[in-house]
């Protein structure tokens, strides 16, 4: 961060503030603020949050800086997402997960399996696949945020509130092909849900979470059958639409229930090195879109409705100008998924 504000600020000054020993005049704050991409209101005001833990996906981030500039973020849009929540009072944090959660995985990775079919019991969907996830999470209490990120393809984030209770947080990257933020998502609510022992890998578990919650066994079962010597391109590519996964994770699935034989699953690993399609930037062809969160910017749309907030206090937690905003509220919807939404 040093670096990004051009020397205004120094080192010593910045750990002052964060000791609470200093305050920052208006020319740091700006330089501040922009070196973390938030605004200088959010910087000043007294969120009484605090993120309590930050789990990353796949991979950790570059350097403290973009942990603390992705922590910012974060708490930023979490920030507005409360605002407008209770200026319509609703509960923000009932979050719809079974009292025996977190479900521990002690002994074998199957065990996280187990706790996606007891989540999915849980949530009564049946061992169908899920048309849309990211509006299933937000139902359920827990936040989903569309932001940036250089390193990683998601988080998962705790953040306590001043009154004690915690949030849970997924972020995903902005950018992120439709399959693999589907996936990313089910494996950052694995890590909600699942309590790892030590000695037992995470991020397997997480991953085995994701592929038994996206692509139930019953499921697979039924439209693939239980056992598979051979699998041409125009079936794998309709069950990579039906499931709203890339063709690598579904391939892995079939593997772990034992559907593929070891040659036809080495034969498809090869082809999708081969292909490209196994590294970044994982482009499959028939790419899904990606699923937007909606709720903040509907939530947004009720309050100014029903004069809960005015046109300028809707701009600024939609971080949109005023006259934006009138243009939004005014344009006949698009015929498509296509158009632009209201998002934090």
């Amino acid at each position: 961060m040093q670096a990004k504000i051009d020397n205004r600020v120094t080192a010593q000054a910045l750990s002052k503030y964060e000791r609470n020993e200093s305050m920052p005049g208006s020319a740091a704050l700006l330089a501040i603020a922009s070196a973390l991409g938030v605004s200088v209101a959010y910087l000043v005001g007294n969120q009484g949050m605090v993120l309590e833990t930050v789990e990353f996906r796949a991979n950790k981030l570059a350097s403290k800086r973009e942990l603390v500039r992705v922590e910012a973020l974060v708490l930023h849009l979490l920030e507005r997402y409360l605002v407008v929540e209770e200026l319509l009072n609703l509960p923000s944090v009932n979050r719809d997960l079974p009292s025996e959660a977190p479900w521990p995985v002690s002994r074998d990775i199957a065990e996280a399996e187990d706790a996606a079919r007891r989540l999915r019991a849980h949530w009564c969907l049946g061992h169908a696949p899920l048309p849309n996830l990211v509006e299933l999470l937000e139902e359920r209490g827990i936040k989903v945020l569309s932001v940036e990120l250089a390193k990683v393809d998601g988080l998962l984030a705790r953040v306590r509130r001043g009154n004690g209770s915690i949030v849970p947080v997924i972020a995903v990257k902005e950018d992120l092909c439709g399959q693999r933020q589907r996936f990313t998502l089910a494996h950052e609510l694995g890590h909600l849900v699942l309590q790892v022992s030590p000695g037992v890998n995470q991020e397997v578990s997480a991953h085995r979470f994701a592929s038994a919650f996206l692509m139930p066994a019953e499921t697979i079962w039924s439209e693939v059958g239980r056992h598979r010597r051979s699998m041409g391109w125009e079936e794998l590519f309709a069950l990579k639409q039906i499931f709203g996964v890339g063709l690598q994770a579904f391939a892995y699935r079939c593997r772990d229930l034992g559907i593929l034989s070891p040659a036809l699953f080495r034969s498809l690993s090869r082809e999708f090195v081969a292909r490209g399609w196994s590294r970044p930037p994982y482009e499959e062809p028939q790419p899904m879109p990606g699923e937007t969160p909606k709720r903040f910017g509907r939530l947004c749309c009720w309050a100014l409705a029903e004069d809960a907030i005015s046109d300028s206090k809707a701009a600024e937690l939609l971080e949109i100008s005023v006259h934006e905003l009138r243009h939004r509220m005014d344009q006949f919807p698009p015929t498509d998924s296509s158009g632009s939404d209201f998002r934090p």
